[in-house]
């Protein structure tokens, strides 16, 4: 997906870096590890403790607030708007590098959604990306006429599968977009629910036909992108024609001759267009965006020096460029062999509906690679940004089912790192393991040194053709999307450039409500927006939870376990100390003897004192407070407390009726009883771990 994100990389999390020196080690350090008296100890106040502990919390509040979940919204049962006035909203890509892009267009009893995408920029842990919450989209469900999308990306199509089965309506786009669509569909890891059934609709976006969509007129304009089937999306409204041009650079040459329509694009901008909705991804780079087709010898000439085998990472939705290397192999007579499953799913869809032309006999499965001839092998696969697990990471770690890189193999990137994203020093290790086992690699950003010629384009446009785009369209109001809030200011201000009033621009956040007349436009309000985090399954996962992992990544847990007498109070046993990720216990051994000694101290002054769910409290408060004194950190404190007692003496009826049948135990057999229970419960809870002590 060529599109910048927004990761939340460490330089920009609001993590203490302190905190992260102290987890870098397994254990204590050596000032550290040497436990203080007691005497010692209470130098630290409870409140500083305390403080501490906050501190994390609040650490992980302002890392998952980036990704906070909507408001609740109430809903709205059959409520109609008589006002004459469509209003736009950013649901999401209004910030960031433009990600979760989705723009609700809303007009008295009928919406419509434009994109629906996700966020694969999310940098938390256990979490692969995150979609837009629809809780306001849910409040206006009964409206929702339809999503119509502007290509195959995910950062536009990837929420589909979560939210149009909450939201049913249909699909509308290009055919090779539906069928990018239909793709993630089938291949969602989840289940629909029982009786939803996919509607997608394929516009011809080179006829101009329209498509009545509730109130609206719906056509797509084709135009270039890095992406087949790319398309601006022209809504005629009751109050005007809005244009969302989607993800575009006006390309002069693409390889498969589709070129913007330029024309159309004209003709609307005469028949007069409201609102103008431009993507704002570049616009901060100068000049003109290069044309795909610059590139394309590139392959050619790397292809014949190559002195074995040839492996190319790339995007796989950029059909155009698979295209390129697809005839660079069959001029120089070599198979090609594919690998990653994206790869292989976009591309057996895009040949079967006619994006690609492939002669018969060209490939061959990933599993023969090992068995051809060095000099007759070409290897597409996914791993262009470092991503983990794809298949040139994977090859890059030696951890390859089939193939096992080796010397005078070439490597080429044909990509740059997604900015913003933090890809730059994943793509940066897996070029230094590669250089280990002396392979050849190419990559754009250093191709003057590598002595070839250009091997990326972007698919994004360029200033000037940021301006050809609003003077083709003379929109009367400018409104930049999918974007971050300094690029869609660099987008007003080329629109002001160009003659439009800085009056009719607006740089609009997230759920901001723009209404419009024909004579005006302004901020009439705001609508509850957020993320929804979704983890590897597809399964959305609680905010709560990913905080508490980020305590947990910060300074670990610790589970104390106490095993108590009923009628005394005494612990049964030495207490029971669980730690994860906050100190290696066999190498604080000293530590460890100073913890059960407070512990059996926090018994004997407090168990008696107060009832047991207080005692839980205070001995977490007690244990928090203990640690924070020796290791300066603050992990979450779990107590566990077991209470053992004689069991007689129940109410029930039955039980006491049978009681003087029962054989008296001895005060000896009683003790021996309750000491094998507790040895057969602490064995379940403990298990044969050797990190617990």
């Amino acid at each position: 997906m060529n599109k910048q994100k927004k990761g939340a990389n460490d330089s920009n999390n609001p993590k203490r870096s302190n905190n992260k020196q102290n987890n870098k080690s397994s254990g204590l350090s050596a000032s550290k590890s040497r436990p203080k008296t007691t005497v010692q100890a209470r130098t630290v106040s409870r409140g500083e403790a305390i403080r501490a502990q906050r501190r994390n919390h609040d650490d992980a509040n302002r890392i998952i607030d980036q990704y906070k979940q909507a408001e609740q919204t109430k809903k709205r049962a059959n409520h109609i708007d008589d006002s004459s006035r469509l209003k736009i909203v950013g649901i999401g890509g209004m910030d960031g590098g433009g990600s979760k892009n989705m723009i609700l267009l809303e007009y008295a009893n009928d919406a419509l959604i434009l994109d629906c995408g996700n966020d694969l920029g999310v940098d938390l842990p256990g979490i692969n990306y995150g979609i837009c919450d629809i809780n306001y989209l849910e409040s206006i469900k009964h409206k929702i006429k339809g999503y119509v999308i502007t290509h195959g990306h995910l950062d536009h199509i990837g929420g589909l599968p979560h939210i149009v089965p909450k939201i049913p309506a249909p699909i509308y786009g290009s055919r090779f977009t539906i069928g990018r669509v239909e793709e993630i569909f089938n291949n969602f890891g989840l289940p629909m629910p029982e009786g939803f059934k996919l509607d997608t609709v394929i516009m011809n976006e080179h006829t101009h036909e329209k498509l009545k969509v509730g109130v609206f007129f719906v056509e797509l304009v084709g135009i270039t992108h890095s992406i087949p089937g790319s398309t601006c999306i022209v809504v005629d409204t009751p109050v005007g024609k809005v244009v969302n041009t989607g993800d575009f650079r006006l390309d002069p040459n693409p390889l498969d001759h589709e070129k913007t329509d330029t024309e159309r694009l004209n003709e609307l901008g005469k028949e007069g267009v409201l609102a103008l909705l431009s993507e704002s991804t570049t616009t901060e780079r100068p000049g003109r965006t290069p044309s795909e087709s610059t590139i394309e010898q590139s392959f050619v000439d790397i292809m014949e020096n190559a002195p074995g085998r040839m492996f190319v990472a790339l995007f796989s939705t950029n059909v155009n460029r698979v295209q390129m290397i697809v005839n660079a192999a069959v001029k120089h007579n070599r198979k090609i062999a594919l690998d990653g499953r994206s790869m292989m799913s976009t591309l057996e869809m895009a040949v079967r509906n006619g994006f690609m032309k492939i002669p018969k006999g060209t490939f061959i499965s990933i599993d023969k690679v090992p068995h051809a001839k060095d000099t007759d092998v070409v290897v597409m696969c996914t791993g262009s940004q470092g991503e983990p697990n794809s298949a040139l990471q994977r090859m890059a770690a030696g951890q390859h089912k089939h193939v096992k890189l080796k010397a005078q193999d070439t490597v080429v990137l044909s990509s740059t790192p997604i900015p913003e994203s933090g890809n730059d020093a994943k793509v940066a290790n897996m070029v230094d393991d590669l250089f280990r086992m002396g392979v050849h690699v190419f990559r754009h950003q250093t191709r003057e040194l590598d002595g070839c010629g250009p091997l990326h384009v972007s698919g994004h446009a360029s200033v000037e053709e940021y301006r050809d785009m609003i003077n083709m369209l003379q929109p009367k109001y400018f409104i930049p999307i999918y974007g971050s809030y300094t690029s869609k200011k660099r987008h007003i201000d080329i629109a002001i450039e160009e003659g439009i009033p800085r009056k009719n621009t607006l740089n609009a956040e997230n759920g901001q409500v723009i209404s419009i007349t024909d004579n005006k436009m302004e901020i009439t309000g705001e609508v509850s927006t957020g993320t929804t985090l979704v983890d590897q399954t597809g399964a959305t996962v609680s905010s709560v939870v990913v905080k508490d992992r980020l305590i947990l990544s910060e300074d670990g847990l610790v589970v104390v376990i106490l095993t108590m007498d009923k009628k005394t109070g005494q612990l049964l046993t030495s207490p029971d100390i669980i730690s994860r990720g906050f100190i290696y216990m066999r190498d604080s051994e000293e530590l460890m003897n100073l913890f059960r000694t407070e512990l059996k101290r926090a018994v004997v002054q407090r168990y008696k004192r107060v009832d047991l769910d207080r005692f839980k409290v205070e001995l977490k408060d007690y244990v928090t407070h203990f640690l924070y004194e020796q290791t300066q950190r603050s992990p979450i404190v779990i107590p566990v407390v077991n209470i053992i007692g004689n069991r007689g003496g129940g109410t029930n009826s039955k039980s006491n009726a049978n009681k003087k049948d029962k054989v008296e135990k001895s005060p000896e057999q009683i003790a021996k009883e309750q000491q094998d229970r507790f040895a057969s419960m602490r064995q379940q809870l403990l298990g044969q771990d050797a990190r617990v002590d």
